[in-house]
């Protein structure tokens, strides 16, 4: 399994993201090769289709369930929707659930 971390330098909840994707391996009891990207320009978010800081992919595919369909990329923040909260990282169970959905494949 391949997990991708896409930030921008600076971001505030990079190291949320990262513990967040820890804690969802273990949960797992599931090893993952991680892979650290940090995208520099707007020229390469739109070439990395980088919907903003922080997002993860599990085997190149967003654990943002519908993520794959949107646009709007570029060197922006990210927020994330859970529960009738918003999140700057994806949650432990959003990433639990790509997990599952990666192992099924």
């Amino acid at each position: 399994m391949r997990i991708e971390i896409l930030t921008f330098e600076g971001c505030p909840n990079a190291r949320t993201a990262r513990q967040r994707v820890a804690a969802a391996l273990a949960e797992h009891a599931q090893q993952a090769e991680l892979i650290d990207i940090e995208v520099t320009s707007s020229e390469a978010a739109q070439l990395q289709r980088f919907l903003g800081s922080p997002s993860v992919r599990i085997n190149g595919l967003d654990v943002e369930p519908g993520a794959d369909a949107r646009e709007a990329y570029g060197l922006m923040c990210r927020t994330y929707y859970s529960n009738d909260a918003v999140e700057g990282a994806p949650t432990v169970k959003m990433i639990c659930a790509a997990i599952r959905r990666a192992l099924d494949r």
